[in-house]
C-alpha cells in the first residue's frame, strides 16, 4: 500500500495541476549535491506529496525537513549502489515494476486530460439515478434463509392466527444476515426488493418470500417516508469520478483487445 502511495504520489507532482498548486519548481534547480551528485529541487515535490499521502503532519512537510529527507534518501541509495544492491534480480524486478506503475498513472492523468467529462453527461446520469431511487424510502425488517420451503413455513408462522410466533424473535433464531441481532431491522433504505415493499402495507409481512442472490426473504414494511434524494451539488463529483472509472475501463479493455496476450 505505501508503495502504491508512493507511486500514485509521483504523478500527482507529475501532473501539470500539482506542479502550478506547489510552486512549479524549476527542473533545471538543484536542491543539493551529494557525493558530486545533483539531485533535481522538484524531488521535493515527490517527497512532499508522497509524505503527506502517507499521513505525516504538515508540521513534518517543512522545506528543511523535506530536504533532509531527500538527501537521506540520496546516500542510502547511494551506499546501496555502492554494495551492488542494484544488481539484486529483485531490486530490478521492483524497480521495474514500479516504472510501468507510474507510466500506466501518467497514462491515465493523459487520457483524463485529454477526454474531458461534459457537464451534461454528469447531469444526465445523476437525474438516471434520482429516477430510478424513485420518491420513496423503506424501513423495513427482513429474515433471511437459504431455503424456500423454511421461508416459506416462517410466514406461515408469522401469519397465523393460532400461535401467532413474533417476527423480532423469528429473526434473532433463524435470520442468516447480520441484522438478526437487530430482530431483522435493516434501517431506511431503497433496498432491491423494492417491488415487494411497494405491495405491502406498514406493518405487513410479505404473503410469500423474495429471492435475491443472498437466500430467501421474509419482509416485514415496518414504515415509508419520501425520499429526499440529495442535491446534483453532493453527488456531482462522485458521479463524474464513477463516469470516468468507466471510460477509464473501457479504454483498458480497448487496449487488451488489441493486445498479444499469451
Amino acid at each position: 500500500m505505501k508503495a502504491r502511495l508512493a507511486t500514485l504520489a509521483l504523478v500527482i507532482a507529475l501532473s501539470p495541476a500539482a506542479a502550478g498548486a506547489q510552486g512549479g519548481a524549476d527542473e533545471q534547480a538543484v536542491l543539493a549535491i551529494v557525493n558530486g551528485t545533483k539531485i533535481p529541487a522538484i524531488h521535493a515535490n515527490y517527497a512532499r506529496q508522497a509524505r503527506a499521502n502517507r499521513g505525516t503532519p504538515p508540521e513534518n512537510l517543512t522545506d528543511e525537513a523535506i530536504r533532509d529527507a531527500v538527501i537521506a534518501a540520496e546516500l542510502l541509495s547511494q551506499e546501496a549502489v555502492r554494495r551492488g544492491l542494484d544488481k539484486n534480480a529483485r531490486v530490478i524486478a521492483a524497480i521495474d515494476y514500479q516504472r510501468k506503475e507510474l507510466l500506466s498513472q501518467a497514462l491515465i492523468e493523459d487520457f483524463l486530460r485529454g477526454n474531458p467529462l461534459p457537464e451534461e453527461a454528469v447531469r444526465a446520469e445523476y437525474e438516471k439515478a434520482k429516477a430510478l431511487a424513485g420518491d420513496k424510502e423503506y424501513r423495513a425488517s427482513h429474515i433471511l434463509v437459504q431455503d424456500e420451503k423454511e421461508a416459506r413455513d416462517i410466514i406461515a408462522s408469522l401469519t397465523t392466527a393460532k400461535r401467532k410466533a413474533r417476527f423480532e424473535d423469528v429473526a434473532r433464531k433463524q435470520s442468516k444476515d447480520a441484522s438478526a441481532s437487530n430482530g431483522g431491522d435493516l434501517g431506511w433504505l431503497v433496498p432491491e426488493f423494492a417491488d415487494a415493499l411497494d405491495k405491502l402495507n406498514k406493518g405487513q409481512i410479505s404473503p410469500t418470500p423474495v429471492r435475491s442472490r443472498f437466500g430467501w426473504h421474509v419482509i416485514r414494511l415496518d414504515d415509508t417516508r419520501d425520499l429526499a434524494f440529495p442535491p446534483y451539488d453532493e453527488l456531482k463529483n462522485r458521479i463524474a469520478s464513477q463516469i470516468q472509472q468507466a471510460r477509464l475501463r473501457r479504454f483498458v479493455a480497448e487496449l487488451r483487445a488489441t493486445a498479444k496476450i499469451e
